[in-house]
């Protein structure tokens, strides 16, 4: 039992200056989790800012001039006035996200007590912010007619009080920048420890390894442990001083917890990793292999879309998926405080999908290496 802990650390010691030699991988490590970080959470607009909006103003009254002010940034750019024959071919042009047309005699007859109508025409294929953005208008329009009328102190039946949990100031920029930190571990955990098992197989050195007195699972438990440790340090790295210091992210969870919660999801994605490289003959087949992987294990896990909203099928076969598990747990210990007694059964799916993740490679590298003796 001594030696053969002896040779799992030793082999991945060799896993750790095989890394060390390896300019393109220690770019690509410091990239993912500094600047790739950064640039998602700082740049990746997902809410309404600065969006382009244009008016037909084809009433030319005090209110509808009074709506057109009201158009402000950071949200909305100073609204342009186009002619009502021109909104057909701006929105095709797509110079503005949104077209407002208040229709002639439009204050008369509110002021009249008579049925009007403003249409707003928003470009739909600027997904990010059209719902949002049409939503920021009708509110805007309707607060700027009830000022205009005198009306916005008449009593409600009913009083609305919205309390955002969890992130009050309703900033993307935190959560963006933590769930890209999330998807980045998976990356590049299949990553690592794939083009690591691939490079031996082509580089011809694991043939070496296996005149050795070593066992398949010693060869496999060295390339876990010295390729997950590289992500947890980076990770460690990242989460201080890219999330918390340059996004200024408050994490008002246990980042400790994240971190033991990050070792147990690393085992589960490392051996996906291996289990990818075993089916791969070459470093392009891995690379296009793990793409595919991670681009599903990306969308579908809830780091972008609510799970909530998918299919329940989907839903369910998701749930087998470790990602899924590890992006809930990220969630709430980082910005819910949640503990172990919140997290237990993601943790524990987490670690029983690793367990079969880590089998299922081991019998497919074995095969591989008892092929590559014949």
């Amino acid at each position: 039992m001594k030696r053969n802990l002896v040779n799992i650390f030793q082999l991945g010691i060799k896993e750790l200056f095989s890394l060390l030699y390896d300019p393109v991988m220690l770019f690509l490590i410091v990239y993912m989790f500094s600047l790739a970080v950064f640039e998602e959470a700082e740049n990746a607009v997902t809410g309404v800012v600065n969006a382009a909006v244009a008016i037909v103003d084809e009433d030319r009254s005090q209110l509808s001039r009074r709506i057109g002010d009201a158009l402000l940034p950071p949200h909305f750019q100073a609204p342009d006035e186009i002619m009502i024959d021109d909104i057909d071919t701006s929105m095709e042009a797509a110079r503005y996200a949104f077209v407002v047309d208040i229709p002639p005699g439009f204050q008369a007859d509110l002021m009249a007590g008579r049925p009007t109508r403003i249409q707003l025409n928003v470009d739909a294929t600027a997904m990010g912010m059209a719902a949002t953005g049409a939503g920021y208008i009708q509110h805007i329009i309707a607060q700027e007619m009830r000022t205009f009328l005198k009306d916005d102190h008449a009593p409600a039946e009913v009083s609305i009080v919205t309390r955002a949990k969890f992130n009050p100031n309703m900033e993307a920029k935190g959560f963006q920048g933590a769930m890209a930190l999330t998807n980045n571990i998976t990356l590049m955990a299949i990553l690592l420890t794939g083009a690591a098992l691939v490079r031996e197989r082509e580089h011809g050195t694991i043939e070496h390894l296996l005149v050795m007195p070593l066992r398949p699972i010693e060869i496999m438990l060295a390339k876990v442990w010295a390729n997950g440790l590289v992500v947890v340090l980076a990770a460690s790295l990242s989460l201080y001083l890219v999330v918390k210091g340059a996004l200024g992210t408050v994490i008002i969870g246990s980042t400790p917890l994240y971190l033991f919660v990050t070792v147990i999801y690393l085992f589960s994605v490392t051996s996906l990793g291996i289990y990818l490289a075993t089916l791969a003959r070459s470093m392009p087949q891995f690379g296009l292999l793990a793409m595919i992987v991670f681009v599903i294990m990306m969308l579908l896990s809830g780091a972008h879309t609510p799970l909530d909203s998918m299919p329940f099928e989907l839903q369910m076969i998701m749930q087998l998926v470790p990602s899924t598990h590890f992006v809930n747990m990220a969630k709430a210990i980082l910005f819910r405080d949640a503990g172990l007694d919140v997290i237990w059964p993601d943790l524990f799916a987490t670690a029983v999908i690793g367990a079969v993740f880590f089998i299922a490679a081991l019998l497919r590298f074995r095969k591989t290496v008892t092929l590559t003796q014949v």
